[in-house]
């Protein structure tokens, strides 16, 4: 990107890179649950049945609806299933439920010609219909590219005239796994590609005076998600518009990881205020989907509409027609639409410059007398053999507070202590000092490896920083009690650009989440409650919460290249669940993988095998490949595109038939599925990537 475009990044995406303001887009009608504007972030969610089957689609869409969704989406891969809609509304309406239903068409304009007379809004990919994508390679002159623009655009407007006539929403659905050939051969497979794919449509119904739009830039990277739904908007605000954006980190899983990624993702952007409805895509039963994104969206009902921070604040706001004022923000050489790592010195060759980024975890309430309380910290002890094996995720600092341990640890764990008893200690091998600001200022015993410093955003603007002895053993431990905390300590990381400080930073956060063992969420209202009280939830939705608040605070910074470290602290949950955490954030970030990462996509009614199942028994028999990413792709649509990301893919390719790929490339055509994982093996096998697991 050049300079010039440089320039005009300084509230270009958002209102405020340091205050929390909800972009206010413009209000589209769906139905009578009206999106954009000052309405709520709206949930949704996506059937799994076969589209054909009416009772079953019904019955899922209204767990769905009591679970707490508002939008329910339906794939129309034919026009049969698109003449079925009628049926499954009709049902709907019957039992009362009116919950505005979405036709999702892939390929087949035709298809969506009859579903937009029928529902309330339609989903269409730029990147398939009308347009294709084969993996060619081709080469378009200016004229050429025209061309297809115009032919396109003859197969697109019949859709939007009926969408007008019949008031019919439209979701604009690029997905990094589905860029037409066309898009790659000009812009590659890039953010920028994205949001171009979408534009040229978006153009084409502005052009028809059609206006009812909703914008999504989805993709399995939450990295490359991000930053094209902030170049999205960049571009929007450039052409005057203001469409309200759907949320969505595509094929992000099941369980912890579908839903730390989806908080990396979503919540990133939700915290700059971005976001207009949101679908968490899990490979689970989609009514598991929506307390997922309520839990996100829900936190931001808290908040006031700006809370100040630091830094100058932006006061853009739109109406229907377009931008009405802008004012600077805080001035950053910082790319938001390019990841760049920040650069750091590397402190006693431990932590930051090219390390990965560090893992934290509190010991300090923990029994100290028993070795066996490391293993939640990754270090397994074996008492036979009185030694410790490391796991994949074995952390990298122990925080002890004021407590000694009766053991000896394991070399490559490094103890933190509180400053005050740190110096008390008669041996500080592998022992670190926390100090305050106050106490490194008047320490006269610092160490000469690493020394710890907690410190605050705020602290930066102080007469003390400006005494802070500088030297390249220093790492600050950044801390925030801000409601709005990541924009807190991103201004952090923006004052220390400005400031030309290049010291190592681990960023830490604290949940503290209200005691209640009851259970029973139902819906949103039900939801909003139990999340503002605690009412309602136990172990298990802290927990929840404690992956999705933490990758959405950390993983917002990490998928910007800030922080070195990361020290999450939630007191009422087991360290397990901490360590965890932390290096599901560092994975779904790309900032330090640990383990194999699974790009599944959420079933639906095109998928082609039971897709859970499927996901549990591949997972079962290759977790261990560590640093591996595999696609598991139900159908056709997203999965050849997918497998970009992914080092190997398992594409449902007609029933009972399932291609394999290599990256991009098909291996192995129509493999029965009864022998399809036995196959994919094979191939990592061959390929010399497969390590036996251990027994």
């Amino acid at each position: 990107m050049d300079a010039e475009a440089l320039k005009l990044l300084p509230g270009r995406y958002c209102n405020s890179l340091t205050d929390y303001s909800r972009f206010v887009t413009r209000e589209v009608t769906i139905g009578d649950i009206p999106m954009g504007g000052n309405n709520p972030i709206r949930i949704q969610s996506m059937t799994t049945t076969d589209t054909m089957d009416t009772l079953g689609t019904v019955e899922q869409s209204i767990r769905m609806i009591d679970a707490g969704c508002e939008y329910i989406r339906v794939t129309a891969p034919s026009i049969k299933e698109a003449q079925n809609l009628a049926n499954i509304k009709n049902e709907l309406r019957k039992r009362g439920y009116t919950a505005p239903l979405v036709a999702d068409i892939h390929f087949t304009p035709n298809a969506a010609e009859v579903a937009a007379r029928i529902v309330e809004k339609v989903r269409v990919n730029p990147g398939n219909y009308a347009d294709k994508k084969k993996f060619d390679i081709l080469e378009y002159t200016d004229a050429e590219y025209q061309g297809e623009l115009e032919r396109i655009n003859s197969k697109f407007t019949p859709l939007v005239n009926i969408c007008k006539e019949y008031g019919t929403a439209m979701r604009i659905g690029t997905n990094h796994g589905s860029l037409s050939d066309r898009i790659m051969s000009r812009y590659g497979d890039t953010p920028q590609g994205m949001v171009e794919s979408a534009m040229e449509f978006i153009r084409m119904c502005e052009a028809l005076n059609y206006y009812n739009l909703v914008i999504s830039m989805k993709s399995s990277n939450p990295q490359v998600m991000v930053q094209a739904y902030r170049l999205l908007v960049q571009t929007m605000v450039a052409e005057n518009m203001n469409y309200p954006l759907h949320l969505g980190v595509t094929e992000a899983g099941d369980g912890e990881d579908g839903r730390i990624k989806s908080a990396v993702g979503i919540g990133t952007l939700l915290e700059d205020g971005l976001g207009d409805t949101v679908r968490v895509s899990l490979t689970e039963e989609p009514e598991a989907e929506a307390p997922v994104a309520i839990a996100l969206v829900e936190r931001y009902s808290k908040r006031a509409q700006k809370s100040e921070v630091g830094g100058q604040t932006s006061t853009t706001r739109f109406s229907d027609s377009g931008l009405v004022t802008q004012t600077s923000q805080l001035a950053t050489d910082h790319n938001p639409y390019e990841y760049k790592k920040r650069e750091t010195y590397e402190a006693n060759a431990f932590i930051g410059g090219h390390m990965v980024p560090r893992v934290v975890v509190d010991l300090s309430k923990e029994n100290l007398k028993d070795p066996a309380v490391l293993n939640a910290a990754g270090y397994l002890y074996s008492p036979i053999l009185d030694k410790y094996n490391m796991a994949d995720q074995s952390v990298d600092f122990a925080y002890m507070g004021d407590q000694l341990p009766s053991f000896a640890f394991p070399g490559n764990l490094k103890q933190l202590y509180n400053y005050n008893t740190w110096k008390t200690l008669t041996n500080k091998t592998n022992a670190h000092p926390l100090f305050n600001l106050q106490e490194y200022v008047d320490a006269d015993d610092r160490t000469s490896t690493l020394n710890l410093v907690r410190i605050t955003n705020a602290d930066l603007d102080t007469d003390l920083f400006g005494q802070i002895p500088l030297d390249k053993k220093l790492v600050f431990v950044l801390e925030t009690t801000e409601l709005h905390g990541m924009a807190d300590q991103r201004a952090f990381f923006f004052k220390m650009e400005e400031f030309g400080l290049d010291v190592p930073v681990i960023v830490k956060r604290s949940y503290v989440f209200e005691e209640n063992q009851e259970s029973g969420i139902k819906n949103r209202d039900q939801a909003s409650k139990a999340l503002s009280s605690g009412e309602g939830l136990g172990e298990a939705e802290f927990t929840t919460l404690l992956q999705l608040y933490a990758a959405t605070d950390m993983g917002a910074l990490l998928v910007d290249g800030f922080g070195d470290g990361i020290w999450i602290d939630a007191p009422q949950l087991p360290t397990n669940v901490i360590t965890s955490t932390a290096f599901g954030i560092l994975q779904a970030t790309r900032s330090r993988i640990s383990k194999t990462e699974y790009i599944s996509c959420p079933s639906c009614g095109r998928t082609l095998f039971d897709l859970q199942e499927t996901t549990q028994l591949i997972r079962s028999r290759t977790s261990h490949l560590k640093g591996l990413k595999i696609g598991i792709m139900g159908c056709i649509v997203n999965g050849p595109g997918e497998m970009a990301d992914a080092d190997y893919g398992y594409v449902g390719a007609g029933p009972g038939k399932i291609t394999l790929y290599r990256g991009k490339e098909v291996v192995k055509k129509n493999v029965n599925t009864a022998i399809a994982v036995d196959e994919l093996i094979g191939i990592i096998q061959e390929d010399g990537n497969w390590v036996e697991p251990a027994i």
